[in-house]
């Protein structure tokens, strides 16, 4: 074909967008008791393959307990959860050498030696990196001759992170991993999350109260509140879309005006603070001038936004 042919020639078909990614976990109406309190209430939650999500709740709004539903660790009352598409009724099968699970507290085995533990386990697993664990018990000066027993709390959350990432799972699941750790420690436990991230496909989910953590692996915001996931958003989606704005006036307010988009409001003596999506610059400055009223509005960090919407 001659370059005149190519200049008239009808222009190509646009691309067809490239497909979702497949949810790794698929929640559907999930429900679960405990005596007479229900923490978790019709759940519905996908979460696609190749993300970090951080799961964010006050204390007792359900995350440990959501975590190990996923798992199939606790029974459920109602509804259903799929991981890598298939139901999980209860742990156990091949499915389980994709996934690792770091718990709130690791207090399993502690007459056995750390090196034993880990032999002992690498035989569930058929990806497991012993070279990696090598390097992770010198890294973070776990002696592998002591006693679970005899190690510090932070020393058993390291042992946990180590079983965990070492059989290179498919999906990870954190409950607080860094709780009981150090700043270096959890720097050094960053570091290595950030590297398991690079490799293809790999889902991460990690409850934790330390925002910063979650900023630094740009995470998937999930909010769980009121036993239901409120809404589950890219970090730098809500760093461009949401805004805290504040009104001041020295009479104070009997009640925060509506605001559209607001998502959270609230008076604090002289102030009136929103949390608002997308806001209409114009008509906050409108209202400001009508209340007498100073207008501040600024980009809330993720923590402001833990505190205003858990």
């Amino acid at each position: 074909m001659t370059a005149s042919h190519l200049a008239t020639a009808a222009p190509a078909p646009a691309a067809a967008p490239e497909p979702a990614a497949p949810a790794i976990v698929q929640v559907r109406g999930l429900q679960k008791s405990f005596k007479q309190r229900q923490v978790l209430k019709e759940l519905e939650w996908s979460i696609p393959s190749g993300r970090v999500i951080g799961l964010l709740g006050r204390n007792g709004a359900g995350k440990t307990t959501l975590l190990r539903c996923l798992l199939g660790l606790s029974p459920i009352d109602g509804g259903s959860v799929e991981l890598f598409g298939e139901p999980m009724l209860e742990p156990g099968g091949e499915r389980m050498h994709r996934i690792g699970f770091v718990p709130q507290t690791f207090d399993l085995f502690p007459w056995m030696k750390v090196r034993a533990y880990l032999d002992f386990t690498a035989a569930f697993y058929a990806r497991w990196d012993a070279a990696l664990v090598d390097r992770l018990l010198q890294e973070w000066e776990l002696d592998a001759r002591q006693k679970i027993g005899e190690l510090s709390q932070g020393q058993r959350q390291k042992l946990a992170i180590v079983r965990a990432i070492a059989p290179d799972p498919d999906l990870l699941v954190l409950d607080e991993p860094v709780a009981s750790l150090d700043p270096q420690a959890r720097r050094a436990f960053m570091g290595e999350l950030l590297a398991l991230m690079r490799a293809p496909g790999k889902t991460v989910i990690f409850s934790t109260h330390i925002t910063a953590d979650l900023e630094r692996a740009d995470a998937d915001i999930a909010l769980l509140r009121e036993g239901r996931i409120q809404f589950m958003r890219p970090l730098a989606q809500l760093r461009e879309r949401l805004r805290r704005v504040v009104l001041t006036r020295a009479q104070g307010w009997p009640h925060a005006p509506a605001v559209a988009g607001a998502l959270k409001s609230r008076v604090q003596g002289e102030q009136a603070v929103w949390l608002i999506e997308d806001p209409l610059l114009e008509s906050l400055h409108a209202l400001a001038a009508r209340e007498n009223a100073s207008l501040h509005i600024e980009t809330p960090t993720l923590e402001d936004v833990f505190v205003e919407l858990a």
